[in-house]
Formats: structure tokens, sequence, C-alpha cells
């Protein structure tokens, strides 16, 4: 055999990845199969031998040596045997190669469908290795080729080329060749034929992955990520809570000289960051969530249905609310709650169960009223005076 079936073997290899003993293996299983279909009764008496230091590659029919008319090709007249081996005996064996060219269209088409089929079953049982326990968190790749017009990305990482679609990457943002970028893995898809890798930049839980990355306290489980809500691109909003009352957890969030946050701001090409702390109560985590906007009160109106009303200053209603109501929208997404905000002008709507509901009357109260209001109400007092400081929280984390 000459030098130019090693030499494709190699590059074979190379190309799948795939070890060259393996490659050989392979082939070896594939040639096998392919001389018993030209010697289906000699199933047992065919051995193929590759050897890339010294160039060999044989087929070989082992058949007995007889002295009279031959049954089958497991056996060969004494006289022929001794055309190939002056040696031969009565009773003995002898190795006749086969010429692999005669073996006909059909065995040459089915080994190489068999080493296809190998090599698919392969790579996909190395991609599976490789990528099952990368599954729900973060990987580096390096971008190697954008499709013009369309924009989906060709990434590259630990020798597999995978692929990002436009819609899973962040609005806005321009992918080069050479950069080096993380992506989330949502999923594995096709995982029984050729698996495909699903991954994202958009996916909420890439900021959390993130955040792990960079705090410590986060990953060592002292702080706790509660939520998160996301318009990639745009804004996210993350629920923090400190297990330790000795480590603040927005503080940990930012880092020294802001150099956490600013770290994950920047893989995310400046999407702003509000850091939000998770709290028992609802109302309260309901204010705080609305942040950079302040707010005066929350009141439940239903927790079945997590509905409630929000109370801003009527020049605050603006930011409560948000561009396209971008605010609010991340709010209810990180609480949970369905968020009705109305400024301190407008009546708030009586909770559904009689017992926590105010009395309240339809005139229109005025401010000596309101502030008795304010101050009778449980939740009044904290939202009140909590969201100043929340607000100053959540402008530094986006900045």
């Amino acid at each position: 055999m000459n030098n130019g079936f090693f030499e494709a073997l190699a590059d074979l290899g190379t190309e799948n990845s795939v070890d060259a003993e393996v490659m050989i293996e392979k082939v070896k299983s594939a040639m096998q199969k392919a001389a018993q279909r030209m010697y289906p009764e000699c199933k047992e008496s065919i051995r193929v031998d590759i050897d890339p230091e010294q160039k060999i590659f044989d087929v070989v029919l082992l058949q007995e040596v007889v002295d009279e008319e031959p049954l089958n090709n497991t056996q060969i007249y004494i006289d022929e045997a001794r055309t190939i081996d002056p040696d031969a005996y009565v009773g003995g064996i002898v190795e006749r190669k086969l010429d692999i060219s005669k073996f006909g269209r059909a065995s040459a088409q089915s080994a190489k469908q068999s080493i296809k089929g190998d090599l698919r079953d392969i790579n996909r049982d190395r991609i599976l290795d490789k990528f099952q326990s990368k599954e729900n968190d973060i990987i580096t790749a390096v971008v190697t080729q954008v499709e013009p017009g369309r924009g989906s990305a060709t990434l590259m990482y630990d020798k597999t080329e995978l692929y990002l679609l436009r819609q899973e990457q962040i609005p806005g943002e321009v992918l080069r060749e050479g950069m080096s970028i993380k992506v989330y893995v949502t999923g594995i898809a096709n995982r029984s034929k050729k698996p495909i890798i699903k991954l994202s930049r958009v996916h909420r839980d890439l900021v959390k992955r993130l955040f792990e990355l960079e705090v410590p306290e986060i990953y060592d489980g002292t702080v706790e990520v509660k939520s998160i809500s996301r318009e990639a691109g745009s804004r996210s909003k993350i629920a923090v809570y400190s297990h330790d009352p000795n480590v603040d957890a927005i503080g940990a969030c930012i880092g020294p000289k802001r150099s956490r946050i600013s770290a994950i701001v920047k893989e995310l090409g400046g999407e702003k960051i509000d850091i939000i702390p998770y709290s028992e109560d609802p109302a309260e985590f309901i204010a705080n969530a609305l942040s950079p906007a302040k707010v005066l009160h929350v009141a439940i109106v239903d927790e079945e249905e997590r509905t409630c009303v929000a109370i801003v200053p009527t020049d605050q209603l603006s930011l409560a609310i948000g561009n396209k109501g971008q605010n609010a929208k991340l709010a209810a997404k990180l609480t949970g709650f369905k968020i009705d905000i109305k400024s301190d002008f407008e009546d708030i709507p009586k909770p559904v169960k009689k017992a926590a509901a105010p009395e309240m009357t339809e005139e229109v109260p005025d401010e000596e009223d309101e502030e008795i209001f304010v101050q009778d109400a449980p939740a009044q007092e904290p939202a009140g005076e909590e969201a100043p400081a929340q607000e100053s929280a959540s402008e530094e984390a986006a900045e």
C-alpha cells in the first residue's frame, strides 16, 4: 500500500480529533467487514494488518492446505499453496494476500460507510463527554468567523467548532474574528445523532455565572443570588442576600474600586446592572427592586395572585416605570409580583384580605390625613427609610 493511504488516514484522524491507533482499529474493522462480504464462508479466516511505521496494509485470507479439490475458499490446493509459500504442506495454513481493488464497489462503499459511521460515533461521544459537564455553565470561546448578513458566529472551544446564532447574541454587540467571549451553554440537542451545543449570551443565567466567577463570596455560598431579571444589552437586576451578617452582599458584588462589577459589565458590552438587596418581606423586596426610584409604600393586594401596588412620589413615577416600562418589567420579573405603580396623588386599592385592608374613604385626603395614613401603615416606614440608600447602591452598580 502506498504512502498516500497513511497520509489520508493521518489527515482523517486529525480532522476528527481521533488518535491514530483508534483510526487504525476502525479501518481494520471496516476492511474486515468488506472482506467478509466477498468471502462470507471465511469470516473466521480473514485478518487485516495495518502498520503505519512500516507502511504495511494487507488483508490476508488464511487457507488450509489440502491435496484434493478445495471445498471452498477456506481451503487451497497444495500445488497452488506452494506458489505462495514454497514450504507449504498438506494440513498447514497458508496466508494469501487479497487484492483490495477486486473487492468491488459495494464492498468498498460498505467499508467507507462503516468508517464514517464509526467516526460519527466517536465524535458524538467525544462531544457529549466534553460538554455534558458544561451544560448550564459558561465557557470561554474564540470567534473564528462571523457570517455576513445573518450574523451567526462560528466559535472554537477546545478544538471543537460551535455556533452562536444571531438571536442568542447581545443586541447591538459586534463580534469580530479573534475575539474571546464567554457564552452560556443552555443545553445539548440531538444527543443520539450529531449533538448540537446550544449557546447563548442573552440568557439571564449568564449574568449569574459571571458573578460566580468574579465574586468569591457568591462562589463559596456566603452571598446567594436569589433571582435575576434581564433585558440583554440594556439592563439587568440581580437580587443578592448575605448569609453572613459581617459580609455586605452589595459591596462584595461591586468589589474593591468597583473591579468586580466593572469586569462583568465589560464582558456584557456595557450592559447596566442593578444590584438589589433581597428581603423576605415582599413589600420591602419590591420597593428595593424598583430602584433607582424612591418608593413610599408597597401594598400587597393579593398574595396568592402575587399582585401589589407601589406608591412613588409624582416626580419619581417615570423613573419607577422606566423607559418603555423597562424598570417596572425587570422589577416584576425579579420579584415574581405584578406591580401596579401609582403616584402618591392616586388612590391605593384595598387589599383582597379584609383583615389587612385599611379603612379608606372616597374623599381625597388632605396632606395631614395622608401623613397619618402613611405612618400607620405597617410597611410604610421601612420602605420609605431604605429607598434612598438602595437608590445609591443601584446607581453605583449601574454606572
